[in-house]
């Protein structure tokens, strides 16, 4: 099976699988320069209410294929960047479901989602300090506003590995679950995420993710007082039923 990304729609969730099993799932630059056009199909897909981003069978993503990185160091390195940018302003929510190793860019892409679930005996790294690479300055400050200072040098000045204990700990991980029973919580999560309201959703992560800005702030009041979403949703909540968001991306 040649490396890439496969892309399946059910329900409101895309599950987005990193394929390149006879390298722990390691990310090529033809599969770092695939995402960010992916993600951006998927951002105009009113089908499409949650992003799940998970690897092939028992690993998530061991980093990026360090034989690309030779051929082409610097290149590559602005690829993964793009890529990770690209996930993390996919204007809906986003999950990363990990098992076994979420390594280098793996972690990159990882902190790039919103929300982290991981399987029991998952192992986290960033590993730049063991290549000789400077980690980008917008990685860090992702990191950083993760897990705190104290542990994003922990993990870029060494370069070791932590467990889910630990990454739960340090808000790197949202839940663990454990062995065998990832699939079905991330699945029932997302349904929950698919079912919300989606003007509530993006308001959320823009106001969480990016600096103050009065005129973005209006924006939001505007869209909220033209959604009709608050009355359908009071209204629903009266009527004890499902509440029916139109309001979208």
């Amino acid at each position: 099976m040649n490396p890439g990304l496969s892309t399946r729609v059910s329900g409101g969730t895309a599950t987005v699988t990193i394929s390149n099993p006879a390298k722990r799932n390691a990310m090529t630059a033809a599969m770092w320069r695939a995402v960010p056009e992916l993600v951006a199909r998927l951002a105009e897909d009113r089908s499409v209410r949650v992003l799940v981003l998970t690897g092939e069978g028992n690993t998530f993503c061991a980093g990026a294929d360090i034989g690309s990185l030779r051929e082409s160091g610097d290149e590559n390195r602005g690829l993964a960047q793009a890529a990770e940018e690209a996930l993390a302003a996919f204007p809906k929510p986003s999950l990363a479901a990990v098992r076994g190793y979420c390594v280098g860019g793996g972690s990159q892409l990882a902190a790039a989602c919103d929300l982290r679930f991981a399987e029991e005996g998952a192992l986290f790294g960033i590993t730049p300090a063991k290549l000789g690479i400077v980690y980008p300055a917008a990685s860090t400050r992702r990191l950083v506003r993760l897990v705190g200072p104290a542990t994003a040098k922990y993990l870029l000045f060494s370069g070791e590995l932590i467990d889910c204990a630990r990454a739960l700990r340090s808000g790197l991980v949202d839940e663990v679950l454990p062995e065998g029973e990832l699939d079905k919580r991330v699945a029932d999560f997302s349904a929950v995420l698919a079912s919300r309201s989606q003007l509530t959703q993006a308001a959320a992560k823009e106001f969480a993710d990016g600096p103050a800005d009065a005129e973005r702030d209006a924006y939001w009041e505007e869209q909220a007082r033209g959604s009709g979403d608050t009355a359908e949703g009071v209204a629903a909540f009266l009527e004890r039923r499902a509440p029916r968001f139109e309001w979208t991306v």
